[in-house]
């Protein structure tokens, strides 16, 4: 975490108050993992991070306002999954590859964050502009350089005139975050990860090109 932290009072935290902050907000997330996110209390946040809910409350609201610190942190981690596709050639077997590593990129990204990514969800879904601009923070950037690659292979007369890049672009990321987030639905349809990736890599790169990867 870069820059001055500051506690709810406005007051600059010391290096020993970042620390308490910092384990608060590993405690939470931990417990995300493990419990529904309207179950978490302030109480039992505190306990496990070995401190008080007073000394909570000197850093965060409430805790929403905890989750929305560690959803933020990790929409400026889900940003760089825009260098999966900047500047990325989609011709011939470098196509290939970058379809795979988008796919793979994505599948990680969702692993790594699955407990705040379900909360956040959740809060956009019900409405919450904060979780959903969020969410979209991470979306975005994957979206527009995508949006960028059609466009690019438009000009070069490889893709249909026809196609909108930015409709194209937002399927292929809506879809995307849908099935990285049902990861575990799919293993109990007898999905394995070895067979989703290059499937869902070849609807990337149909998508895109609107051909099928080089081999």
């Amino acid at each position: 975490m870069t820059g001055q932290v500051r506690t709810v009072d406005g007051r600059v935290a010391g290096r020993r108050g970042q620390a308490t902050r910092q384990k608060l907000l590993d405690c939470l997330s931990e417990m995300l993992s493990s419990s529904p996110y309207r179950d978490v209390k302030v109480i039992d946040v505190a306990r496990k991070a070995g401190t008080s809910p007073a000394t909570f409350y000197q850093y965060f609201p409430d805790v929403e306002g905890a989750v929305l610190e560690i959803a933020e942190e990790m929409a400026k981690e889900g940003a760089s999954l825009t260098e999966l596709v900047a500047g990325r050639s989609w011709a011939g077997k470098s196509g290939r590859q970058t379809a795979e590593e988008l796919v793979d990129g994505f599948l990680s990204f969702w692993r790594k964050h699955d407990a705040i990514l379900r909360v956040v969800d959740l809060g956009a879904a019900e409405g919450d502009k904060r979780f959903y601009k969020i969410r979209m923070k991470i979306l975005n950037a994957v979206t527009n350089s995508l949006t960028d690659s059609i466009k690019e292979l438009q000009a070069k007369n490889k893709v249909d005139k026809e196609v909108s890049p930015a409709a194209m672009a937002g399927s292929l990321v809506a879809m995307l975050a849908a099935v990285a987030g049902h990861q575990k639905g799919f293993t109990s349809w007898g999905v394995k990860q070895a067979e989703l990736k290059p499937n869902l890599a070849l609807l990337v790169h149909l998508g895109v090109t609107g051909k099928k990867p080089a081999k």
